[in-house]
C-alpha cells in the first residue's frame, strides 16, 4: 500500500514539475513571437508608407498628363468650332448673294414672259387675219374658176392617183419581167447554196436486223429447254426471233417497230456478253435494254434540238424526234434527212428574208409522223399534223408538215421552202439507196409500161429510173397521139408503181426521109419533131 502511495506521489510531483517547465517554455515562445510580430508590423507599415508615396506620385503624374491632354483637345475643338462658324458665315453670305441674283433673274423672266404674251396675242391676231384672207382667196378662186374647193381637191387627187397608178404598173411590170427572167437562175443558186451549206454526208447507218451467236452451246442456252428462253425474249420485246436457215448461228430479229428491234438486239447482245442465260437474266437484260433505248431517244432528241437552235420543245416531243434515228426511208436515215431539210430550209429562209428559226423547226418536224406511223393509223403527214397540233406548234409549222407532199395548199413561203428542201434532200445524189434487185425491177417495170402501148418503137429508163424516154413510130402515131401516149404512160406509172421523188416521161417522135442518087448519098429531106 505504501508503495502505491509512493508511486502516486511521485507521479503527481513529476507532473507538477513538467507543467511548470512547459509553462516557462510557452512564455518564452510567446515573447519571441511577440517580438517577430512587432518587427513584421513595423516592416509592413514602412512598406505601406513607401507604396502610398509611390501611388501618390504616379497619380499626380497621370492627373497632370490628363490635364494637358484635355486642355489640348479643348483648344483643338475651340479652333474647329471657330472654323465652322467662319464657314457658316461665308455660306450665309453666298446664299444671300444667290437670293439677290435669283430675284433679279425672276424679274427678267417676268419681263420676258410679258413680252412673249404680247407677241402671242399679236401672232394669234395675224393668224386669224391670214385665215380670213386664205378663205377669201379660195372663195374668189372658186368663183372665178366656177369650181368648188372639194371638186378641186377631188380633181387633184384623181389625177395624182392615175399618175401613181401608171407608175406603179410600169414598176410592177418591170419587176415582174426581171423576176421571171432571173427566177430559174436565182432558184438554182439558192438550192446550190443550201446544199453546200446545209446537208453533210454522214456515214450511212443501217439498223441491225440480226445478231451473230458465237457458238452452238451459246445458241442452245439462248433457245432454252423446249424454246422457253427464246419465247420469253419474243414476248418481252414484242419481236419474232428466227435463226437464219442458211447461216445457222445468225439470229434474225423481225418486227415492224424499229425501237423494239433495237431493244431486242441490245438485250440479246447483253445476254451473249454475260454468258449467263436464265429467265431472271433475260428479264433483267430486257429491262436494261428498254431503259438504254429510251435514254438514247431522249438524248438524241435533245442533241438535235440543241444543234439546230430552234428554242424550247416539249421533252416528250424531243423523245419522238429521237425515234426517227431508227427509221429509214429508201435507205436514208429519217433523222439525218430531217436535219438536212431543217438546215437547207434555214439557209433558204435566210436568203429570202423569212423567219429562220421557224423554217428550221418546220424542216425538222416535216417527217415527224414517220416516227410513229407503224403504231397509229394514217399517213405520216396526217400523223405529223396531229402531233404538231397536240404539242401546240405554230400554225405555219403545221401547214408546212401538211403541205410538204402537196396534200394541201401551202399558206406561207416557209411551207414552200420546206417542200423544196425535202425534195432536194431526197433526190440529191447519194442521199438514198436501194437494193440492186429493186433498182433493176423498177427500171424493167418502167420500160415494160411504155413498151406495152401501141406505136412505141423503144423505151429507155435513165437517170437511175427518174426519167423514161419513149421513142415512137412516126408513121403510127402523130404529134397529138404522142402527147396522149405521154399522159397515158404517166397515169399508169402513178397507178401501178411505187417510186421515190418524181419520174419524168419524155416522148420522142422523129420522121426521116432519105434518098440516094448515084454513088454519093444525098440527104434530101429531114424533119424532126420532139
Amino acid at each position: 500500500m505504501m508503495i502505491v502511495l509512493t508511486v502516486v506521489v511521485a507521479l503527481i510531483v513529476g507532473l507538477v514539475i513538467g507543467g511548470v517547465s512547459r509553462r516557462r517554455q510557452y512564455r518564452h515562445e510567446l515573447a519571441v513571437a511577440t517580438q517577430k510580430a512587432a518587427a513584421l508590423r513595423a516592416a509592413a507599415q514602412q512598406t505601406a508608407a513607401q507604396q502610398a508615396t509611390d501611388y501618390q506620385t504616379k497619380a499626380k503624374a497621370t492627373v497632370q498628363k490628363e490635364r494637358v491632354t484635355t486642355e489640348a483637345e479643348l483648344a483643338s475643338q475651340q479652333a474647329d468650332i471657330k472654323t465652322r462658324n467662319d464657314r457658316l458665315e461665308q455660306r450665309q453670305t453666298m446664299l444671300n448673294q444667290m437670293a439677290n441674283r435669283l430675284d433679279q433673274r425672276q424679274g427678267g423672266i417676268d419681263e420676258t414672259q410679258a413680252a412673249l404674251d404680247n407677241d402671242q396675242t399679236t401672232l394669234n391676231t395675224t393668224r386669224d387675219q391670214a385665215r380670213q384672207l386664205h378663205t377669201q382667196r379660195q372663195t374668189e378662186i372658186a368663183t372665178r374658176a366656177e369650181l368648188s374647193i372639194n371638186d378641186a381637191k377631188q380633181m387633184i387627187r384623181t389625177e395624182t392617183e392615175q399618175h401613181l397608178s401608171r407608175e406603179a404598173d410600169v414598176t410592177v411590170r418591170e419587176l415582174t419581167d426581171n423576176a421571171e427572167a432571173s427566177a430559174d437562175k436565182m432558184a438554182r443558186n439558192l438550192i446550190i447554196e443550201s446544199i453546200q451549206r446545209g446537208p453533210v454526208d454522214w456515214p450511212r447507218e443501217h439498223a441491225e436486223h440480226s445478231v451473230l451467236v458465237p457458238t452452238n452451246d451459246t445458241k442452245s442456252k439462248l433457245i432454252g429447254r423446249d424454246g422457253q428462253h427464246i419465247r420469253l425474249l419474243e414476248s418481252l420485246t414484242g419481236t419474232d426471233l428466227i435463226f437464219d436457215p442458211e447461216q445457222a448461228n445468225v439470229l434474225l430479229i423481225s418486227t415492224h417497230d424499229p425501237v423494239r428491234r433495237e431493244t431486242a438486239r441490245i438485250a440479246i447482245e447483253g445476254l451473249l456478253a454475260s454468258r449467263k442465260i436464265t429467265t431472271a437474266s433475260i428479264e433483267k437484260q430486257v429491262v436494261a435494254a428498254e431503259s438504254d433505248v429510251l435514254k438514247d431517244l431522249r438524248q438524241t432528241g435533245e442533241r438535235v434540238v440543241s444543234l439546230l437552235k430552234i428554242g424550247f420543245m416539249h421533252p416528250d416531243f424531243m423523245k419522238i424526234i429521237g425515234r426517227l434515228k431508227y427509221r429509214t426511208s429508201y435507205g436514208q436515215n429519217v433523222l439525218n434527212h430531217s436535219i438536212e431539210v431543217a438546215q437547207m430550209s434555214g439557209v433558204l429562209a435566210a436568203e429570202l428574208g423569212e423567219n429562220v428559226r421557224l423554217a428550221v423547226r418546220a424542216g425538222l418536224l416535216h417527217d415527224i409522223g414517220k416516227a410513229v406511223d407503224h403504231e397509229i393509223e394514217g399517213t405520216h403527214v396526217e400523223i405529223g399534223v396531229a402531233l404538231a397540233t397536240a404539242f401546240d406548234e405554230d400554225p405555219v409549222i403545221i401547214n408546212a408538215i401538211a403541205a410538204h407532199h402537196g396534200d394541201v395548199e401551202a399558206t406561207s413561203p416557209i411551207a414552200t421552202l420546206v417542200a423544196t428542201a425535202d425534195a432536194v434532200s431526197g433526190s440529191r445524189p447519194g442521199a438514198r439507196s436501194e437494193s440492186v434487185e429493186e433498182y433493176i425491177n423498177r427500171l424493167h417495170s418502167l420500160e415494160k409500161i411504155a413498151n406495152d402501148h401501141t406505136g412505141v418503137q423503144d423505151s429507155y429508163a435513165i437517170q437511175a429510173g427518174r426519167e423514161i424516154r419513149i421513142v415512137v413510130q412516126p408513121k403510127v402515131l402523130d404529134d397529138e397521139a404522142s402527147a396522149k401516149l405521154t399522159n397515158d404512160v404517166k397515169d399508169q406509172i402513178e397507178r401501178d408503181l411505187t417510186y421515190p421523188g418524181k419520174i419524168k416521161v419524155t416522148t420522142i417522135r422523129e420522121l426521116r426521109a432519105v434518098e440516094y442518087v448515084g454513088d454519093k448519098p444525098t440527104k434530101k429531106k429531114k424533119r424532126k419533131r420532139a
